[in-house]
């Protein structure tokens, strides 16, 4: 069963920055991958996905301050969050865009105002 490994979350006041990372259990080349979130109350919602050929999307909300990224020979992908504000706290999952795998535990993003 392929594994998701989310990390990089914290506690972080507000116009800070944190890098996620995700490291998958196999091979992600051919993948279109994903970041989400879930706020506490919230359904999940897509934040960026990146194509297997490294096009890039983003939510409006995070356009210019986020960026997505993967290192396919590690089998990551990557989230750059610059400009935090409280609205970004969040618990942020990897996954594929289209077809998801199971679910990782994530990792939290608290951003203090």
């Amino acid at each position: 069963q392929v594994q998701l490994l989310e990390s990089g979350g914290g506690l972080v006041q507000a116009g800070g920055s944190l890098r996620l990372s995700c490291t998958v259990s196999e091979s992600i080349f051919r993948y279109h991958m994903a970041w989400y979130r879930q706020a506490p109350g919230k359904q999940r919602e897509l934040v960026a996905a990146i194509t297997n050929g490294s096009r890039t999307n983003y939510a409006d909300s995070v356009k210019g301050r986020f960026t997505i990224s993967r290192d396919n020979r590690r089998n990551r992908v990557y989230l750059q969050m610059n400009n935090l504000d409280s609205e970004d706290t969040a618990v942020y999952y990897c996954n594929r865009y289209d077809t998801f795998m199971t679910w990782g535990p994530g990792t939290q993003v608290t951003v203090s105002s």
